[in-house]
């Protein structure tokens, strides 16, 4: 498996799979791997030739209160994980790399980008819009993964390639849960081991509202068993993300957004 951290050394390898007539997916991630993570790269391998994992924490999705700093990193560990899972190559670039000095562009994105995460965190999915794209042009890739877990932001970036008419199919796979169903997240690192235990209330509460549960029925049973916050749980149409509305033979999610002492948890399901 080889590391490149340039765009010039990774379209040099780019090339020779082109040459050979080989197809290549993307996995993009932020490090901090789990098995959420490698459940995408052995997706990627029965889908192409060749994947490319790239490891970036891009820090125009973060806001300037939010954890960039304190963003969980073992880029050792993740190679060795990615080296393990069969990953050909993986692209960690340096902010310097992806936005040299003079940088002036992003992409501002609208529709499914606007509620939701995009009312509490207004900065984030242009930013996220941004490096994806960067990565797609980058990498070229036929396929790109994205985990469910962050289902709007798998919306937008749907809705950004289909904008663009960038050349890419965007995949999207099931949320990877552990055992009690608590989503696998790189920020559950943060949980102490009392939140720890808490934590999977998240996933049932919101599998009750897909059941017909009130949402704010079950973010009060949150709060009473000890969630610090809840930033929103809602339903919503699973591709416009309107207010979903009952009846009408649309595709429904339930998504939450929640505090467990200082770790933001989100997490959502079908309905």
């Amino acid at each position: 498996m080889k590391i490149v951290r340039t765009v010039q050394d990774l379209r040099a390898q780019i090339s020779e799979w082109r040459a050979a007539g080989e197809s290549i997916a993307l996995v993009p991630t932020m490090g901090a791997l789990h098995a959420g993570h490698i459940a995408l790269v052995a997706a990627a391998l029965t889908a192409a030739d060749r994947v490319v994992v790239s490891i970036f924490v891009n820090p125009s999705q973060f806001a300037p209160h939010e954890d960039l700093a304190r963003y969980p990193r073992d880029e050792a560990g993740d190679v060795g994980k990615l080296a393990g899972a069969g990953a050909h190559l993986v692209w960690a670039p340096s902010v310097g790399d992806m936005y040299p000095d003079g940088y002036a562009t992003q992409i501002t994105v609208g529709g499914a980008a606007l509620p939701l995460e995009g009312a509490f965190r207004p900065h984030h999915f242009g930013g996220v819009a941004t490096v994806v794209c960067k990565l797609i042009s980058a990498v070229t890739p036929n396929l790109a993964l994205f985990g469910e877990k962050d289902f709007q932001q798998l919306a937008v970036i749907r809705q950004m390639v289909r904008d663009l008419n960038l050349p890419v199919v965007i995949g999207g796979m099931d949320t990877v849960r552990e055992e009690d169903g608590l989503a696998l997240s790189s920020r559950n690192a943060y949980l102490t081991e009392d939140e720890r235990y808490v934590a999977p209330m998240l996933h049932k509460a919101i599998l009750q509202v897909a059941q017909g549960r009130d949402p704010r029925e079950a973010a009060q049973a949150l709060l009473a068993a000890g969630f610090s916050k809840i930033d929103y749980i809602e339903v919503r149409d699973a591709e416009t993300f309107a207010p979903f509305v009952p009846g009408s033979g649309r595709p429904g999610r339930v998504l939450a957004a929640v505090w467990l002492g200082k770790t933001r948890l989100i997490d959502n399901v079908g309905c």
